[in-house]
This record gives C-alpha cells, structure tokens and sequence, in this order.
C-alpha cells in the first residue's frame, strides 16, 4: 500500500512539473515581445529622407509631392515586415529588396536621369544608424 501510494505521489508530481513547464513555454513568447524593439514609424522616415533627399537631389516643386508619395508607400510596406527582421532575416531581405525595386521604378518614373543616378550614389556602403538613408536603402 506504501508503495503505490509513493508511484501515485510521484505520478502526480511529475504532472505538476510538465504543466509548469507548459505554463513557461506559454509565457515566453510575451516576456519576448515586451522586449523588443520600438515600432517603425513610417511618417517620420518620409519626413527625415525628403529633407535629406530635396537638397541632394535638388528636387522641383512639382516632384516632391510625387517622391514623397513613393516614400510614404515604400515606407508603409517596410512598417509590416520590421518585425520579421529578426526572426527570418533572409526573407527579410528578399521582400526589402523586393519593395525597394518597386520604389525604385516609381521613382525612375518622377526623377531626371541624373537625379536618379544621384539617388543610387546616395546609398550608404553599410547601414549606419546616424544616417537617415539607411532606413531607405537597408
């Protein structure tokens, strides 16, 4: 009798352990997200590229309206895959640079060849985080 009672007492402190451990794995994923890193926000990464993009690239009246849509539509598209940045950082880089070709056509479309071939030698040699075209480009 002391014996069973002792394979049931063990028996039921092994399942206490695997549902705490259940419990920790459940619990992981939101101590993760608490800790990571601040949302991108599309409005201001337009605003701080056009104001690095208008003098070096001398756009007109007419065209910063135009490239400042483009932006704002790169950037919106660049919001939604931040996040995978850190998880599949391959798939990542396929879909920014995906987006980035997209951006590049519009803006092919609204730039003078020289602003556009100024725009291309505009892009930093590694991503810098005191440059605002890192956003852009990386």
């Amino acid at each position: 009798m002391k014996r069973t009672l002792v394979i049931v007492g063990c028996l039921l402190g092994l399942n206490q352990l695997s549902f705490g451990q259940l419990d920790a794995i459940k619990k992981a994923p939101a101590t993760v997200s608490a800790t990571k890193a601040p949302a991108f926000d599309a409005g201001s990464a337009v605003t701080n590229v056009m104001g690095k993009l208008t003098p070096a690239l001398t756009l007109t009246t007419k065209q910063q309206p135009l490239v400042q849509e483009a932006l704002k539509g790169y950037f919106t598209q660049k919001a939604n895959i931040i996040p995978m940045q850190a998880i599949n950082a391959a798939g990542y880089n396929e879909k920014q640079r995906s987006y980035f070709a997209s951006l590049k056509s519009k803006l092919a479309g609204i730039l003078l060849q020289n602003q556009m071939n100024k725009f291309l030698g505009l892009k930093p040699a590694k991503p810098d985080p005191a440059n605002v075209l890192t956003q852009l480009f990386f």
